[in-house]
């Protein structure tokens, strides 16, 4: 779980949940579009006379086309650089399965690696680690995501190769077990990592357990287990439209290339047909339960703590202010909660705040790693400052400390290929247009005191739920509730 300040920009890479929840973005000013190239689709029919490709131009030398079938290719030319990076992003994520089929986004990345009608799992892997490249693919809760790093000469080959993997896997049911096999020990080895169980007991502590935003992205063995290939291809086929792809790119690159070559390696797939919309993502706002807590006893030598409540959405105007405030509060080494519970006493070797934001929920956070003898003092610890911050707020000095820590992670952020081409699908994906750098930098000036204290006062006064991993019976924190 990362501790960075959940209203930053997360660009690299990342399996880890909250980067699906730290980019911010805005309206731009678009260029013209380009006039479309002739192509038709399966049908015969022309292309343009169902909907044209239209290319524009973005902030920061983005460039974006939208294909006849709706979806959408970004690129970020990079001519300093000799290396690529590619990703495949998909609109689907653990929230939008059925309670019974909890997990089947997690087992559909697993599997579309194992092989198409025209190459093996071998094939997929092996093209790629023969020019030196590497490949790979997480699930979140709102979308799921396929890369490739390259030489910018072997992008061509990493386009056909994730292309053909992401629209023509043929879900072999060999393969479908094997695979099952695998998600159930995965599971098995996340239970054993309590410093990361812990955050996703907390979801469940915040949203409810069984909930889209509650459940975890892996799913459970209970719903693995009987999960079928009949299913799993049904989830995929009816999920996986190209209106709900975004294919991204940066490096040494071309954007009329990188689009010539996506349309030749999706020709006569699934994802060159006619638009054709996904089941649509529920509109209902999450609803949050009461507060609560929630313990899970393992025999372990520290106790893992996450206690907080809830937070604010990704489109939020405050969450630059939330990225300030963070920083100030669990964001690194000089923060409050860095200073009081392990510079100061010692009691913690770990301890950080963060923040998850999604459509229509959010939550915040302080975990701390401790000796279970030392929780009780720990979680007290964390309320008072909690507290102080909420009644007095933070000083000048500490904003533009915090200021200055939003703006240095972000830049820093986008030093390489892969940072550059999550920050265009994150944007295109869960905003719809992209904040350009320097844009963004002025709205983290912007922040005021008032602003991150009155957010601070509005965060950190609600009753609070609290999720515990570690030696503990079920009752144990009782009281602290």
């Amino acid at each position: 779980m990362a501790s960075l300040a959940a209203a930053v920009p997360v660009p690299p890479v990342t399996a880890a949940e909250t980067a699906a929840n730290h980019h911010m973005t805005t309206s731009t000013n678009r260029g013209q579009a380009e006039r479309p190239a002739r192509v038709t689709t399966p049908s015969g029919r022309p292309a343009a006379a169902l909907k044209r490709m239209r290319t524009d131009s973005l902030q920061d030398g983005v460039r974006r086309t939208t294909l006849p079938s709706g979806l959408r290719i970004l690129t970020e030319a990079i001519p300093t650089t000799r290396s690529a990076a590619l990703g495949v992003w998909v609109r689907i994520g653990s929230r939008d399965e059925t309670p019974a089929m909890s997990g089947a986004s997690h087992f559909l990345e697993h599997l579309l690696f194992k092989g198409t009608e025209k190459r093996s799992a071998l094939d997929i892997s092996a093209e790629i680690e023969a020019v030196g490249g590497e490949t790979n693919a997480f699930t979140t809760k709102e979308y799921t995501c396929y890369y490739a790093r390259v030489l910018d000469a072997d992008l061509p080959l990493a386009i056909d190769v994730l292309c053909d993997a992401v629209a023509n896997s043929v879900l072999a049911p060999a393969d479908v077990e094997t695979e099952r096999g695998v998600i159930l020990e995965e599971i098995a080895m996340h239970d054993d990592e309590p410093g990361d169980e812990v955050h996703d007991v907390f979801s469940e502590a915040i949203f409810g357990p069984g909930t889209a935003l509650g459940r975890l992205i892996s799913g459970t063995e209970e719903t693995i287990t009987p999960m079928t290939r009949t299913q799993i291809n049904r989830f995929y086929r009816s999920r996986y439209k190209a209106s709900e792809i975004v294919i991204t790119a940066a490096g040494n690159l071309e954007h009329a290339k990188v689009v010539k070559l996506v349309r030749a390696a999706l020709a006569g797939s699934p994802l060159d047909h006619e638009p054709e919309q996904a089941k649509p993502r529920s509109t209902t706002r999450h609803k949050t339960q009461r507060p609560a807590t929630v313990v899970r006893n393992r025999d372990t030598e520290q106790a893992h703590l996450v206690l907080g409540g809830i937070g604010i959405t990704r489109d939020d105007e405050r969450r630059f202010a939330l990225g300030v405030l963070n920083n100030v509060l669990g964001g690194g080494m000089s923060s409050r909660l860095f200073q009081e519970i392990r510079e100061k006493r010692g009691l913690a070797y770990s301890v950080y705040s963060y923040g998850s934001q999604y459509a229509d929920a959010g939550l915040f956070g302080v975990y701390a790693g401790c000796a279970p003898g030392k929780a009780d003092e720990v979680l007290k610890l964390i309320r008072a400052e909690l507290a102080a911050v909420a009644a007095d707020g933070i000083t000048e000095a500490e904003l533009a400390r915090g200021k200055g820590m939003v703006k240095g992670s972000y830049v820093l952020g986008l030093e390489d290929t892969g940072s550059r081409m999550s920050r265009l699908a994150k944007s295109e994906l869960l905003y719809g247009d992209l904040m350009g750098v320097d844009e963004l930098l002025a709205r983290v000036d912007e922040v005021t005191l008032q602003e991150c204290n009155e957010l601070a006062a509005d965060l950190f006064t609600q009753p609070m739920s609290l999720a515990v991993v570690g030696p503990f019976d079920d009752d144990a924190f009782a009281a602290a509730s």
